[in-house]
């Protein structure tokens, strides 16, 4: 149950179309329902604005499948990430006519009706073209939790022209998330170019000095521009979770 169904409640309750016995079964979900093998926050986008995610590693299809049904039915829009297409296929065979998207690049099941993009404006960049997943993952996030989503990919700091010459979008932008591994170098650059928060994204692409992205992860959190804040490695779905608050 999201707030605006709460408001919907509540007002129903004042003008006498609901009883007290009703609005306490409608409100009996909260702050979270017990599935046995999970708990759901379904207090969440109430207390925060922002509903809970699945996250699907780790968790069998059938738990999935179960979790992400129940969020649907108690407030229209579930998120899944991480998921395997397999995954997308049994919700979307669980939920009969409800609108099921898989997001192929970003893993991302999107489970019921999205909200409008209203909120501006996040742009999305990565430094190379192997940095897309992760981006897509942030861009996806950001664009179901009603914010407007523009993408500029593979301009990183080995031709450093190709981002100089976007410095127009750049600053046309209320958040950049910048998504880059090897060294990381690209978010520093960017934040020396905008005046808005840049959420700096490490992925673990690189050779093996990279260290699977904690190297990326290192250099951006030594970023000499000020302005950067850090998600961990490969981690588009909190990036773009941020920019969304920062957005609100």
């Amino acid at each position: 149950m999201d707030r605006a169904a709460v408001e919907r409640l509540l007002r129903g309750l004042k003008a006498g179309k609901l009883t007290v016995k009703e609005a306490m079964d409608a409100l009996r979900g909260l702050p979270y329902e017990d599935l046995g093998f999970a708990k759901i926050d379904s207090h969440r986008e109430i207390r925060r604005g922002i509903p809970e995610a699945v996250y699907c590693p780790g968790k069998s299809p059938d738990q999935i499948v179960a979790i992400v049904k129940r969020m649907v039915e108690s407030r229209s829009l579930a998120l899944a990430t991480r998921a395997s297409h397999e995954v997308y296929e049994r919700i979307k065979a669980s939920l009969g006519g409800t609108p099921v998207t898989y997001h192929e690049q970003a893993r991302m099941v999107v489970a019921g009706k999205t909200p409008p993009a209203k909120r501006g404006h996040v742009l999305v960049v990565t430094a190379g073209t192997r940095d897309i997943p992760v981006a897509e993952e942030a861009a996806v996030t950001a664009e179901v939790l009603g914010n407007r989503v523009t993408r500029l990919y593979d301009v990183g700091v080995a031709g450093i022209h190709r981002v100089l010459d976007q410095r127009e979008l750049l600053q046309g932008a209320k958040v950049v998330v910048v998504v880059a591994g090897m060294e990381g170098a690209l978010p520093s650059v960017v934040a020396g170019l905008v005046d808005v928060p840049v959420i700096a994204v490490p992925t673990s692409v690189g050779y093996g000095a990279s260290f699977d992205g904690l190297a990326a992860l290192l250099g951006m959190m030594n970023a000499c521009s000020p302005g950067v804040a850090v998600v961990n490695i490969d981690n588009g779905f909190g990036a773009g979770y941020l920019a969304s608050t920062i957005n609100r």
